[in-house]
């Protein structure tokens, strides 16, 4: 464990003192100790809050993270789950390849890959649309699909390997517990519901609160590299407002700013879940 824990002391928590950018005007030619301080301490939290676009970033921020972990999770499960019950091994293996390799993609490939099938003019999907009398649509260009666009590439990006933590999981059950089942006559189904599902709720439970932790990243590399102009008012996020507004024009406090206020959320979203799931006992502290 000593190179994992040296890497997080070095990269995770020496460089927290640059917290104190968020409360200075940063020079970058002074330095983060000979900046001055800003007047007042929380000029840089109250420019965001200020900004006439505060309330829409933070809304389509909450809205996208929330479809993809309603959304997201249930995938995942359920992939895991078939591929567990699957009893031909090279179908099970070829299935977990096949799902396994988008994740390894960067999202400037993904895109390419989703304009191939979206385009206004060339798209296969729109082809098909025009060629059986519809109109062609601009989905990138749409503020009605473009959300919809982000979950489901993230889901299929992510699908298989969200699924190894649960296969994972699955294959820690007793197996004594589905003989059992067998013998008492149980279907499939009946050994999913009430031994499967189960066994890996703490595993649920667990990435659901991580996933609460995460609400205030909404996935800023796909988003940055899908959206445009047209599609701001459902697509700008805190996080592509802040590398516009702070990083763009060299404004760092700003963006120390805005991230610090991020990280104030989500440790509230994680202690809020981590206590609602205790009542359950399934808390991770």
């Amino acid at each position: 464990m000593l190179p994992g824990i040296i890497w997080y002391f070095l990269f995770r928590y020496v460089p927290i003192y640059g917290i104190l950018i968020a409360f200075k005007d940063f020079n970058i030619m002074e330095g983060i100790f000979n900046s001055p301080w800003a007047d007042p301490w929380y000029k840089h939290f109250k420019y965001f809050y200020d900004s006439p676009y505060f309330s829409q970033l933070l809304v389509n921020t909450f809205l996208i993270s929330l479809y993809k972990l309603v959304f997201g999770m249930i995938p995942d499960m359920l992939v895991a789950i078939l591929l567990n019950e699957c009893r031909i091994s090279w179908y099970k293996r070829w299935v977990q390849t096949l799902s396994y390799m988008p994740h390894f993609l960067s999202w400037v490939i993904i895109y390419g890959i989703v304009t191939a099938f979206l385009s206004p003019t060339s798209g296969l999907f729109n082809r098909w649309l025009t060629d059986m009398g519809g109109e062609s649509i601009a989905f990138l260009q749409s503020q009605e699909w473009f959300r919809s666009i982000l979950v489901v590439t993230e889901i299929w990006k992510d699908i298989g390997w969200g699924s190894i933590i649960y296969l994972a999981a699955i294959a820690g059950i007793d197996p004594s517990l589905y003989e059992a089942a067998r013998v008492d006559g149980a279907t499939r189904i009946r050994m999913i519901w009430h031994i499967t599902l189960p066994g890996i709720r703490n595993v649920i439970v667990l990435l659901l609160i991580l996933r609460l932790g995460h609400m205030m990243d909404a996935g800023f590399d796909q988003i940055y590299i899908f959206y445009n102009v047209h599609v701001y008012p459902v697509a700008d996020i805190i996080d592509t407002w802040v590398f516009r507004t702070g990083l763009e024009r060299m404004n760092f406090s700003l963006a120390a700013a805005v991230g610090l206020f991020k990280s104030l959320i989500g440790f509230v979203l994680i202690v809020g879940a981590n206590q609602l799931s205790k009542k359950w006992g399934e808390g991770i502290w």
